[in-house]
């Protein structure tokens, strides 16, 4: 595994990157939740003749959740909307990375919406879960 990053928490997937990637979008959707986008960094290494192990960024969320943040701490727009990284490391195996909500607000200095920022650290963490053990979402 990586070293500890503050605010970071990483899971192993016992998937491949795409499969990884395509039962986390499944997770997000059946959340009620919409991918807004995917970014592959691996493909746009290439196309600069870069070599890169597979590494993936989704960006998701539901504005109902985000909306609230930014009228506390429009700074949190940064990091919004919600974001999980895929990636394979040299050992071929596949991780999957997010920030955690709770230090999102803590970062940007969100006080009084607790139960927003912990809704949302649960469904971060269940989404990791959907994605990256069985059965399938």
């Amino acid at each position: 595994m990586t070293a500890n990053i503050e605010g970071f928490t990483t899971v192993r997937s016992p998937f491949g990157p795409k499969e990884t990637l395509d039962r986390l979008e499944a997770a997000i959707a059946s959340q009620g939740m919409k991918v807004f986008a995917r970014i592959n960094h691996g493909a746009l290494a290439a196309e600069v003749g870069l070599e890169l192990r597979p590494t993936e960024v989704v960006l998701f969320g539901n504005p109902r959740g985000g909306t609230p943040l930014m009228q506390t701490a429009q700074t949190i727009g940064i990091d919004l909307p919600l974001k999980a990284l895929v990636w394979q490391d040299a050992a071929a195996l596949t991780w999957l990375s997010y920030l955690e909500p709770g230090w999102l607000a803590r970062r940007h200095g969100i006080q009084g919406a607790g139960h927003l920022i912990d809704a949302m650290g649960l469904a971060m963490a269940a989404l990791a879960v959907k994605a990256t053990s069985n059965p399938a979402p």
